[in-house]
């Protein structure tokens, strides 16, 4: 599973497969390296899409607070986030 493509519940899910895989069965080592390079990636993933769901709580928080900006269906307009990370990777 390529963890550009799955979404945090499906990465979380993968990331509880590959810890039952590695904690129950006879792995090789380089089987081993395998589930704990695709974790390590999964486990950035999942980092980053909770610090932008965090900002993205963040930046609700602050306009309730002061002036709630609207789109043109009246919902509070949202403002994408990138992590540090994500503005380093050119796109």
């Amino acid at each position: 599973m390529k963890s550009k493509e799955v979404n945090f519940e499906q990465a979380f899910e993968r990331l509880e497969e590959i810890l039952e895989k590695m904690n129950g069965s006879e792995l090789s080592l380089d089987q081993s390296l395998g589930c704990y390079e695709e974790a390590n990636g999964l486990i950035q993933k999942c980092q980053m899409q909770l610090k932008s769901a965090e900002k993205k709580v963040e930046m609700l928080k602050k306009n309730r607070n002061q002036e709630l900006v609207l789109d043109d269906e009246r919902r509070p307009q949202l403002e994408t986030f990138q992590t540090e990370d994500e503005k380093a990777q050119p796109i």
